[in-house]
């Protein structure tokens, strides 16, 4: 229509248009009436656009990438992120009528606190324009029946919370089940496009399974599966086998068949499957064509349409199963390993050489000399001792004051410290003889030792003692001249 507009004014141009002075007439009157009607045409022609107001609303958990996702589908490498309710876009370009809208993209903090702020993304008359996507951190698998059931629960509160006139509500839901029955494999056709339904098979439609969207919120819903390039992560890490893969993608897919939602595997960090992401978004919210069959091969690019799966299909994923059923419990199977605790040592900074000597000497000059395997007693250490005196140098002053008069040296020591283990503690202070028979008085309580000037003292003792008739039995040593006496 718009090309025949444009020759028709292109021929009216090159004729002109009558001179006013001729006189008029109702066939004139008619074609500046048809002249009237082409250029509106045209001029609505020319203004054709996209549609406006298009909007997707983004959930998921903390961490999961849903501003990364989005960011790659806007082509954005530098972003930051926000709080509460980020707003990003895409561009959707029509290169039929050159024409290119934006798409507005709204993503759900994690945290539930958030929730409320749906009604600035999604309000009450964009609900027919809205699709919504959930995000599922395959990273973690654990959590992705859970996230999915809550994500899409806070969902459903919004769309009643709304309010939505009943009459609106049972036609988006009736859209929804209609796109679903109609859906065509891409490929059946010569060209490879979608082959179009006879009059006849458009009104008979398939009936919808027993599971078969049993949840229908009214709204499109596509769940995408981010970080796929883990999964090998999961196989090294948590000896993670095809069946447990298998397992944790039949759960979704059943979650998905009840919400008639599509499911995509993506890697931003490979690049895998945003394009066709990208695709089927616009394809469902601008009706552009869309030619990607359905894909579920490959354990890391799964891309399944609305409309495609069904329990038969699903079912084949269980004949894989060997350690687990398929009606098992997911978090019986997907467990959620044990928490490793990060232990964060302490840096410690080398202080210098010359510091830790100082430190050293301080700490070696404050503790007790050590003497035969024990501390010294410096408590009861005699006033005259030397606090450093060793075994060693206190027996080489007893050896050169032992008295030469006959006596071997080996019999005087024998008997010197033989006295000193068997004599009892005196009463008398450090120094003084203390007050028992025979006793001297430097002899203290276990494991005190003597001083040097106490040591003298015994043997001058036991050297005015040589008469003894005890002592000399001891030692077997003769008796001197000057015994006697």
């Amino acid at each position: 229509m718009a090309t025949s507009g444009r020759s028709a004014l292109l021929s009216s141009t090159l004729t002109g248009p009558k001179s006013t002075l001729e006189n008029s007439n109702p066939e004139e009157d008619d074609g500046q009436n048809l002249w009237s009607t082409i250029l509106s045409e045209v001029s609505t022609h020319s203004r054709s656009k996209l549609p406006s107001g298009k909007n997707v609303l983004v959930m998921g958990e903390v961490g999961s990438g849903k501003t990364t996702l989005v960011a790659k589908l806007q082509g954005v490498e530098e972003y930051m992120k926000g709080r509460g309710l980020e707003y990003l876009y895409f561009s959707v370009h029509d290169d039929d009528i050159d024409d290119h809208t934006r798409c507005n993209a709204w993503v759900l903090d994690g945290d539930l606190y958030h929730k409320g702020l749906q009604g600035v993304a999604v309000p009450v008359d964009s609900i027919g324009n809205t699709l919504l996507l959930i995000t599922v951190d395959m990273s973690r698998p654990w959590n992705a029946l859970d996230s999915l059931q809550k994500w899409a629960a806070v969902a459903r509160e919004h769309i009643d919370k709304l309010r939505v006139a009943p009459e609106t509500l049972r036609e988006l839901e009736h859209r929804l089940v209609k796109q679903f029955q109609e859906y065509t494999e891409p490929g059946s056709g010569e060209d490879g496009t979608p082959q179009r339904r006879s009059e006849e098979e458009e009104s008979v439609l398939l009936p919808l399974g027993d599971n078969t969207l049993t949840h229908n919120l009214g709204i499109p819903v596509v769940v995408v599966c981010t970080k796929c390039d883990a999964i090998s992560t999961l196989e090294k890490e948590h000896d993670y086998r095809d069946e447990h893969l298998d397992f944790i993608q039949s759960h979704i897919r059943r979650f998905c068949l009840q919400y008639g939602a599509s499911l995509v595997y993506t890697s931003v960090k490979e690049m895998k499957n945003l394009d066709i992401l990208y695709k089927y978004l616009v394809h469902r919210l601008y009706g552009f064509p869309f030619h990607c069959p359905a894909q579920v091969v490959e354990r890391d690019a799964v891309f399944i349409p609305s409309g495609w799966d069904n329990e038969k299909k699903i079912a084949i994923l269980h004949e894989n199963f060997q350690t687990v059923k398929a009606d098992d419990s997911f978090e019986d199977v997907i467990v959620k390993p044990p928490v490793r605790k990060i232990v964060h040592e302490k840096e410690i900074q080398a202080e210098d050489d010359q510091v830790f000597l100082v430190k050293l000497q301080s700490l070696l000059a404050k503790q007790p000399a050590v003497t035969a395997g024990r501390p010294v007693d410096t408590t009861s250490r005699a006033p005259t001792g030397s606090p450093r005196t060793s075994n060693r140098s206190a027996a080489a002053n007893v050896a050169n004051t032992m008295p030469q008069s006959g006596q071997t040296s080996e019999g005087v020591l024998a008997n010197f410290f033989n006295s000193l283990l068997t004599k009892k503690a005196g009463t008398g202070g450090p120094g003084t003889p203390g007050g028992g028979n025979n006793t001297p008085g430097t002899v203290r309580k276990s494991g005190s030792k003597l001083g040097l000037s106490d040591v003298q003292a015994e043997l001058d003792r036991i050297s005015s003692r040589e008469t003894d008739s005890d002592l000399s039995n001891a030692n077997e040593t003769p008796a001197t001249d000057g015994q006697d006496t």
